[in-house]
């Protein structure tokens, strides 16, 4: 092979590789808790990076699991204060700077800032653990949503997984499923049922929404 064709064939090489880069769909995670969901979704997509790649985690939590569970997948994790979520410059910067296309609120307890929204239209995922429209709003997360469906003595729970607009809990549904409650269910039961929904339906429905995209383009 001659110099000009290793140079052409380096060239091919680079450019291919710009274009897979291009279509990958760089996302950050915004978590408050232990990042159970977090980890999950980093560990599902590092088999999946010519679709995605969580390039960081943002938590306003110093004390937050998710943190350790970060530095062992060798994900960046970057603790921010609330102000940086209320006044959004910095942080709309630092995600600009990482190339980011996604965000997706996996156990984030903050209202998204509607300047964030604006820039990320229809690109802000988030999951609850409830059969939104009910048991969604303000104060409505965790064990206080259990509580409150085993309370009212709900038949069924499940979880919601949509878009985020500038209300809590309202954004256009992407995904629900449902599981139900037994006789003697209680908040704690009912959370572990939840959890394996999580676990098991995030990561896939999120990859069927990146995957419909890219077919977009």
């Amino acid at each position: 092979m001659t110099k000009s064709q290793i140079n052409a064939l380096n060239n091919l090489c680079l450019f291919l590789r710009s274009m897979n880069e291009h279509f990958v769909n760089k996302i950050a995670i915004f978590a408050s808790g232990s990042g159970t969901n977090a980890e999950n979704l980093i560990k599902y997509f590092k088999d999946k990076l010519n679709l995605a790649q969580i390039v960081l985690v943002l938590t306003n939590n110093k004390n937050a699991g998710v943190i350790n569970k970060c530095k062992k997948l060798a994900v960046p994790v970057f603790i921010l204060n609330n102000s940086h979520f209320e006044n959004t410059e910095n942080l709309i910067n630092l995600l600009k700077k990482n190339k980011v296309d996604w965000i997706v609120l996996a156990g984030f307890l903050r209202k998204i800032n509607p300047h964030l929204i604006a820039e990320f239209p229809n690109r802000i995922i988030n999951i609850h653990p409830a059969l939104l429209p009910n048991y969604g709003g303000k104060g409505m997360y965790g064990h206080f949503i259990h509580e409150a469906v085993v309370a009212a003595g709900e038949k069924e729970s499940g979880i919601t997984i949509h878009y985020v607009n500038e209300n809590y809990d309202e954004g256009t549904i992407i995904f629900q499923v449902k599981c139900f409650l037994d006789k003697n269910e209680n908040a704690t039961t009912l959370a572990a049922k939840i959890h394996d929904l999580e676990q098991t339906h995030f990561p896939v429905v999120l990859e069927q929404l990146l995957q419909k995209e890219v077919s977009k383009n």
